[in-house]
């Protein structure tokens, strides 16, 4: 409750910063292109969804721009999935393109994510001194301590998170706006129903009669995709995975115990990033008591986001570990638990300011029964769980349309 009241306090402050906004800036000082620097790795559907999610928003909102995108890095499947979609998107990928976007483009925008991932590409772009903004970041102490120039000279900054607005607000940053701005995933609209439809059927898996159960470690193991770390960090890390492993995924076995056993209904196990694929069978699958397994399926391979969407949009509830699938489901409006680690960041904080508290647990303190239990409630109430997610996707709506307002 007191989450929910600090949340309310910050957002009708909010509303007293008048109407000011990216819209606005297009009309009053007719900016036809915008170059969005987003895109961070194609290793998650989660951060597949931040582009397209902000790209349908700034669609909506800002219809008559151009639109370029600046990634990190795209598969090749993931620059498909984002043409097909949005078929007058501009792809900065080389470095020729790139410079031709800082020097076309009339407004810089940092996309939504879990940081200011692209801060040396919004250094370049401040250099032209030309405006920028920043659109649905998590932000931690070390980015408040050391890009605060970069996060003074923006024209405004819509933190996913209240933990992360009240961090900038006590840091002493001023931008002419500092508000709450949901994760963009809130706004994605990618589906693949006919791909997803066709593994449903394969395994029996009807329409709002499964629910889908989503693993993650402490900590990610990039250093499996190349990433180097300090060897001591590393080995911390993958020390707390082994500690934890265990102790987490117990927890949510117990709720996909309850759901198959409360309610006769089958799970999906699934992945939100490619080395979970690797984890469905020995942390969730595998201890299962038989009768429960044999409900239970396990998505063999990784997928992109438009499927992952689309099966989401047919479960009956999302219980994850990760933070996306929780959002995706939402977007396509499915109720969703998130079990929150400690060692995630503060964009969990994200689940009580859209108002799904009750669907937010800290995995240290809450226990698989009372996970389960609160799974079984949205089954024995859909219509007040569906309320609930209604409810969420109006007030994201309401602060998408701000954001996407934004000057």
């Amino acid at each position: 409750m007191h989450d929910r009241r600090r949340f309310l306090t910050l957002f009708l402050g909010a509303l007293g910063a008048g109407g000011s906004g990216l819209a606005a800036v297009l009309a009053a000082e007719n900016p036809r292109r915008l170059l969005l620097r987003s895109s961070w790795q194609s290793i998650n559907i989660g951060d597949i969804a931040h582009t397209p999610g902000m790209l349908a928003l700034l669609e909506r909102h800002l219809p008559n721009a151009e639109l370029t995108l600046w990634p990190s890095r795209l598969s090749p499947e993931v620059d498909q999935l984002l043409r097909k979609r949005f078929p007058k998107l501009r792809i900065a990928s080389t470095p020729e393109q790139q410079a031709r976007a800082l020097a076309e483009c009339d407004y810089g925008l940092h996309g939504s994510g879990p940081g200011l991932v692209g801060w040396r590409e919004l250094e370049r772009w401040r250099a032209t001194g030309k405006p920028y903004g920043f659109g649905g970041v998590t932000l931690s102490d070390a980015e408040l301590k050391d890009r605060r120039e970069l996060l003074s000279g923006s024209r405004f900054i819509f933190c996913r998170d209240t933990l992360s607005l009240e961090a900038l607000k006590a840091s002493g940053i001023r931008a002419p706006v500092m508000e709450f701005g949901p994760d963009a995933t809130f706004h994605l609209d990618l589906r693949n129903d006919g791909v997803a439809e066709a593994f449903l059927q394969e395994h029996g898996l009807e329409r709002k009669r499964f629910a889908c159960f989503v693993p993650r470690l402490r900590w990610t193991p990039y250093w499996n995709e190349g990433r180097t770390y300090a060897p001591e960090e590393q080995a911390r890390k993958e020390a707390e995975n082994e500690r934890f492993r265990e102790i987490d995924h117990a927890k949510l076995r117990t709720a996909l115990v309850t759901w198959v056993k409360g309610t006769g209904l089958k799970a999906l196990l699934c992945p939100e990033m490619t080395y979970q694929v690797e984890l469905l069978r020995p942390l969730l699958y595998d201890p299962l008591p038989a009768d429960v397994k044999a409900k239970v399926v396990v998505r063999p391979t990784y997928w992109l986001t438009d499927e992952a969407a689309s099966t989401y949009a047919q479960a009956a509830a999302v219980v994850s570990l990760e933070m996306h699938s929780p959002i995706i489901a939402v977007a396509n409006g499915t109720p969703a638990i998130h079990l929150r680690q400690p060692t995630d960041t503060r964009k969990g904080q994200m689940w009580r300011d859209v108002g799904l508290d009750e669907w937010l647990f800290e995995i240290d303190a809450a226990t698989g029964e009372q996970i389960g239990e609160r799974l079984l409630q949205i089954r024995r109430d859909p219509d007040a769980a569906a309320a609930r997610v209604r409810k969420a996707r109006q007030f994201v709506a309401a602060r998408g349309e701000r954001m996407a307002a934004a000057r």
